[in-house]
């Protein structure tokens, strides 16, 4: 095939993934009660299928978790709009995120916030990670490789905090670095199933709430799972 048929095919191809992520946010999130337009915004821009394997492209857009490798997932979109909602992330935000993955709730939050430092254990998802927010120019999110449930003290406090893993508890690590005035949202329950916990700090207290059921992939580390 010629390289300009190769061009418009694969110009074709961006263009119906673009349909797909469109009408995701429309048909999945907005449908569905997701009502914060700078979530809804953020989803709309960022091209998930790049943070997948090339095999599951076309399925980037359908609601549900996707494999990415290192017994890791993506997260389905809905659930990642309901704790960015329940975050309420602003522009002037810093932002901690545990469980990188390969990038795309990062670059989410790089879209939504001031600077956004990711915390991941798998030396490959990392790499990918950083190698692909890099590619999209996501200059203010800074990947690291370590134990999440430890946060990074040196950038604390953040005023947010998203653990994008399922804790037998809310690390008191992660809580500890959450500034005056922030909030963490952690699904909290055993190994297969937890439910969304959300956490304010003001007044040097810390009050909590409880959302929507979920299923993520253990958190493992030093206040997490054993491995």
């Amino acid at each position: 095939m010629e390289m300009s048929a190769l061009r418009r095919e694969a110009a074709v191809a961006q263009d119906q993934l673009a349909q797909m992520r469109l009408r995701m946010v429309e048909e999945q999130l907005r449908a569905r009660g997701i009502h914060d337009e700078r979530v809804l915004e953020a989803m709309a821009k960022v091209p998930r299928e790049m943070f997948v394997g090339r095999e599951y492209q076309r399925l980037a857009y359908t609601d549900r978790p996707l494999p990415i490798g290192a017994g890791q997932t993506i997260s389905q979109p809905l659930m990642v709009a309901t704790m960015l909602e329940v975050l309420a992330v602003m522009l002037s935000d810093r932002v901690l995120e545990v469980g990188t993955g390969t990038g795309y709730e990062a670059a989410i939050l790089g879209e939504m916030s001031a600077e956004v430092w990711t915390i991941e254990r798998q030396p490959l998802l990392a790499e990918r990670a950083e190698t692909i927010l890099a590619e999209l120019g996501y200059g203010n999110v800074h990947v690291t490789l370590g134990d999440g449930t430890l946060g990074l003290r040196e950038h604390a406090p953040y005023d947010k905090i998203l653990v994008a893993a399922g804790a037998p508890e809310a690390p008191p690590s992660l809580v500890a670095q959450l500034a005056e005035g922030g909030t963490m949202a952690v699904p909290v329950g055993n190994r297969l199933e937890q439910q969304l916990l959300v956490l304010r700090k003001a007044n040097g207290a810390v009050s909590s709430s409880w959302h929507s059921l979920c299923c993520f992939v253990p958190l493992v580390g030093a206040e997490g799972w054993g491995p």
